[in-house]
């Protein structure tokens, strides 16, 4: 009993280190970009000795992969969170959807991941990590939008708006990495909210 007991602190310890490293290396992708940021320097910001975060991470592809995998279900976990708190009926909730959405790809999680995407494009070592990694992403995505929309499936057409529907909103996320583009993005929204919702009644 008391070598679990000891276990526990030890293992409470080891996932507050692991969440500063994810924390930290996010923050630095999303402010230095993929080539700026260092194992050096995630370690640094996380208040990590070298030593801890190499034996958890022994490269930077593993840390940012694990940092933007990590950070993707926290989002995604607040997105489910977000939808059982409640959403409006009717073309109401298509629009709040879409909004939910959209908070998710302008968030500091997709810049992340955007960069990943970018360096994984010429270092194939980093895109074999990646791609599965994407490929689960979407595919959860697809089906919370699907669940949020409360729409089937099965019905002829329905899966590629929903496809058109994250396309858009990623296109609008991507956007607003170089200027704030809040202001076209919601008139955007507000009008595909009343199209989709046309093609989905």
């Amino acid at each position: 009993m008391p070598a679990a007991t000891a276990r526990v602190p030890q293992e409470e310890r080891t996932r507050a280190m692991r969440a500063r490293l994810m924390e930290a290396t996010v923050e630095l992708l999303v402010e230095r970009g993929f080539a700026g940021t260092s194992t050096t320097s995630v370690s640094e910001r996380a208040g990590v000795s070298r030593g801890a975060q190499l034996h958890h991470f022994p490269t930077k592809n593993d840390l940012v992969v694990a940092a933007v995998e990590h950070l993707t279900e926290v989002r995604g976990a607040e997105l489910a969170a977000a939808a059982e708190r409640g959403l409006p009926r009717g073309a109401r909730r298509t629009r709040a959807v879409l909004e939910l959405l959209a908070d998710h790809f302008t968030s500091p999680v997709f810049t992340a991941a955007l960069e990943l995407w970018v360096a994984a494009r010429t270092d194939e070592t980093l895109r074999e990590a990646v791609a599965p990694l994407e490929q689960r992403v979407g595919r959860q995505t697809h089906r919370m939008t699907v669940e949020l929309l409360g729409v089937d499936e099965s019905r002829t057409g329905v899966r590629e708006l929903v496809q058109a529907t994250l396309d858009l909103v990623r296109g609008l996320g991507l956007a607003d990495t170089i200027t704030d583009d809040a202001r076209r993005r919601k008139r955007v929204l507000d009008r595909w909210a009343v199209t989709l919702q046309e093609a989905l009644a």
